[in-house]
């Protein structure tokens, strides 16, 4: 409000011309998507697979037209997956730029892009008989490339890189990025005819004076290099100059010299912009670093000769580590592409296929288990996790469920109220728990979604009185505590007098993904509950809560056990049933 001669006046809003403008850059993307291609449109809007174009914007450019061209993506596919209604498709399309918004500011890394694990492969020569380590084989390369296939990886561009680890937007499941340095004429003759063949993208970086140079070691010519670089699936990255061993001991106008004019030559030579630099042989300090940035690059990569690490590891976008191509089989199973991106609004997702990964993040190594629709099982008695799935047979995975009672070792009372769809028993709480319970976490399942409400003693420990907050109940237990609430993790304050909250112990856990999927799993060393939850927020939780522990912690995915140990037995477990499943 403000003050126009006397009279209180109403301070004209943004939010209308704000809205406008999302409405008409929305309208203006799909009408760019339907002009330069209405089938690349068809197929995500009749959800039908995944086409060209999807392919194209998870390896291509991040110029304003493909942004504007690939937006409608995630946001069609929503639609036609998971939800209709205009006010939840409004915040997904919210969903997908607000991490360009709130990107940490250049070079960091983005929080969330730290817990993904992309690995960046090195090449060098490819080359008919090897000559050092490090040299590969025409016939190795494409084994290479059948490998990251047939293991369901999905190559993807620096472009893709750079802006995950800027935003935190999640790439595909199993990221990798390949490169190959120095510009040999073997990349034009080897690799080049093997990413159109694949559809791979990767990046070249070039020392412009080797352009075109003979000698054992042939270089690729301006003409190829031109070729190449025509084609979406390549990145052109500088290389220096010359390719000192080393760019720290150069004087700062022979550093400048390596910097800036392999920039402009290239950029000249192309005719498109440079983005890149790789350091040759990995090394930079301080001062190199500096130039670098001040030469324009907005991102670069080194490498290693001792450990290796993943991107997401790496000191930020001006020394993205890299890992040499002898890694290759090692990092196929680690590869992921980091957490979906919170969507408050999202909902449940019961539709997703069900999925195991296991990663380590914030040192804690996790198994998860995602998608598919969560049911619980109450047991007679007491039994190993494995034994749920025999006795559930239409279940893929299973996690121990809710604490309970240590009367005997055969007693399946548990601690609190309690449904499960295999009794269809509502079987309330002993009243000396009761008053213990009040605000630990209520999960409350339904064949539509997932709630997790604050025990009430007065409300919950009838089947009326949830049922009259949530109509169609088909399973209810408490659970031990949050770990994880509104994408938060929980601090030490909220378990209050938890009895071992603090101590180290394997622990269990379920909730729902920031997507809306249902996710189970375990933690394969122990941890307190705190340094738990700051994992699984960045693992992707929406919500997660504590399961029963410690010696109880178990998981199972498709007959297999994920413990090193043996388990104690549970007379409760949540189980993840395929989509579709009645």
């Amino acid at each position: 409000m403000v003050k126009v001669r006397g009279r209180t006046q109403r301070r004209p809003s943004l939010w209308p011309a704000l809205l406008a403008g999302l409405g008409v850059g929305v309208v203006a993307g799909l009408a760019v998507v339907w002009v330069s291609s209405p089938e690349s449109m068809t197929m995500p809007w009749l959800g039908q697979g995944r086409s060209t174009a999807e392919e194209d914007c998870q390896a291509g450019t991040l110029t304003q037209l493909s942004l504007l061209t690939c937006w409608h993506i995630p946001a069609t596919q929503t639609m036609t997956q998971q939800r209709w209604d205009a006010v939840s498709f409004a915040a997904a399309m919210g969903d997908q730029l607000m991490p360009f918004l709130r990107q940490e500011p250049w070079p960091k890394l983005a929080e969330a892009a730290k817990a993904a694990r992309v690995p960046v492969i090195m090449y060098h020569d490819i080359v008919p008989q090897k000559q050092v380590f490090f040299d590969v084989t025409p016939q190795e390369l494409e084994e290479h490339f059948r490998l990251i296939k047939e293991q369901g990886l999905t190559p993807v561009s620096l472009d893709a890189l750079v802006t995950h680890l800027r935003t935190g937007l999640p790439l595909p499941p199993k990221p990798i990025v390949l490169t190959f340095d120095d510009g040999y004429r073997s990349h034009y003759e080897y690799v080049y005819p093997l990413l159109r063949k694949y559809n791979y993208p990767a990046a070249f970086s070039i020392y412009t004076q080797g352009v075109g140079t003979g000698g054992n070691r042939p270089k690729v010519t301006w003409e190829q290099l031109r070729e190449m670089a025509q084609n979406p699936l390549v990145t052109i990255t500088s290389h220096s100059v010359t390719h000192p061993l080393d760019l720290r001991p150069l004087d700062d106008a022979a550093l400048e010299r390596e910097l800036v004019e392999s920039k402009q030559v290239l950029e000249r030579e192309l005719g498109r912009p440079i983005h890149y630099f790789v350091y040759p042989v990995g090394h930079y300090d301080e001062r190199v670093w500096t130039a670098t940035r001040k030469a324009g690059y907005l991102a670069a990569f080194t490498m290693r000769n001792g450990p290796e690490f993943y991107a997401g590891e790496s000191q930020d976008l001006l020394a993205i580590e890299r890992f040499g191509q002898s890694r290759l089989r090692s990092l196929l199973e680690t590869a992921w592409g980091g957490a979906p991106v919170a969507a408050p609004l999202a909902g449940v997702d019961f539709t997703a296929p069900i999925q195991l990964r296991q990663t380590t993040v914030e040192g804690v190594d996790l198994v998860l288990v995602s998608g598919g629709r969560p049911i619980t099982h109450h047991a007679d008695s007491r039994y190993q996790v494995s034994e749920f799935l025999r006795r559930e047979p239409r279940a893929t995975a299973v996690v121990d469920g809710g604490f309970f009672s240590l009367e005997s070792l055969n007693s399946n009372v548990m601690i609190g109220p309690v449904l499960a769809q295999n009794t269809q028993r509502f079987i309330p709480g002993g009243n000396g728990d009761i008053p213990k319970l009040r605000g630990r976490p209520l999960v409350v399942i339904t064949p539509k979604t997932v709630r997790f409400l604050p025990f009430d003693p007065a409300r919950h420990n009838t089947l009326a009185g949830v049922q009259a907050e949530v109509p169609e109940v088909t399973d209810l237990f408490v659970a031990s505590a949050w770990l994880v609430k509104d994408g938060q993790p929980r601090d030490y304050a909220s378990f209050g007098n938890l009895y071992g909250f603090d101590a180290y112990r394997h622990r269990a856990f379920w909730g729902v993904s920031h997507s809306g999927q249902p996710m189970i799993g375990i933690s394969k060393n122990r941890v307190d509950s705190v340094h738990l939850g700051r994992a699984l927020a960045q693992a992707g939780f929406r919500e997660a809560v504590m399961l029963d522990s410690g010696a109880t912690a178990a998981l199972a995915y498709q007959g297999r056990m994920y413990t090193d140990y043996e388990p104690r037995p549970t007379p409760h477990a949540v189980l993840l049933l395929p989509p579709g499943t009645p």
